[in-house]
C-alpha cells in the first residue's frame, strides 16, 4: 500500500497551541560521572509563570526540578517534575521527559549561558498532569508535546495538545 504524500494521513494528528511555561532556574549541581557512567545534574525550577488560551499562573517556586543525565555523546535526557499553580489556586503537577540535542557548537554555547537560535538544537518533551477534577481536568485527559527553547538561565517551553 503506497501514500500519496499530497493528502494527509487519515490519522495524521492535529496540535493545538495549550500554554507557554517560562521557568527560572538555578544553577545546577552536577554528579561526574554518575554511576550510571554518564553525567547527572540536578536544576530546581526557581520561579516562572505560564499562560496559554484556556488557563494561566505560575510556576511554584522550588517545588522540584530536572533531574537530566547528559549521555557521553552530549545528549541530555531530561526528568523533569515539579508543581504550576493555577490562577484559580488549583494545583497541577507535571512530569516532563524529553532530549535536547545540537550539532556543532550550540550545546558549548547553551552550557555557557550563551545564546542560540532555535534552528541549531532539538529539545522536545513529553509531559504528563496529574490533576484535580475540575476546570482543569482536560490537561489530565490529552497528551501533549512542547517545544522548548533553551534562553541563558532559564528555559521556555511551548506546550501543544494532541488532538
Amino acid at each position: 500500500m503506497t501514500h500519496d504524500d499530497s493528502h494527509p494521513h487519515p490519522f495524521t494528528p492535529k496540535l493545538e497551541f495549550a500554554f507557554t511555561v517560562a521557568i527560572e532556574l538555578t544553577p545546577p549541581i552536577w554528579v561526574e560521572p554518575s554511576s550510571q557512567g554518564a553525567t547527572r545534574a540536578g536544576v530546581w525550577a526557581a520561579s516562572g509563570t505560564f499562560e496559554g488560551p484556556r488557563i494561566k499562573g505560575r510556576v511554584v517556586p522550588m517545588s522540584g526540578g530536572d533531574f537530566p543525565l547528559v549521555r557521553p555523546n552530549g545528549l541530555i535526557d531530561f526528568d523533569a517534575r515539579y508543581f504550576l499553580e493555577a490562577d484559580d489556586g488549583t494545583p497541577i503537577y507535571l512530569q516532563s521527559r524529553g532530549y535536547r540535542w545540537a550539532e556543532g557548537d550550540a550545546m558549548d554555547k547553551m552550557a555557557r549561558n550563551e545564546p542560540v537560535e532555535p534552528h541549531e538544537y532539538y529539545m522536545r518533551v513529553s509531559p504528563k498532569f496529574d490533576v484535580p477534577e475540575g476546570p482543569h481536568d482536560w490537561l489530565a485527559k490529552h497528551i501533549f508535546i512542547g517545544v522548548a527553547e533553551k534562553i541563558p538561565k532559564a528555559n521556555r517551553i511551548h506546550y501543544f495538545m494532541v488532538l
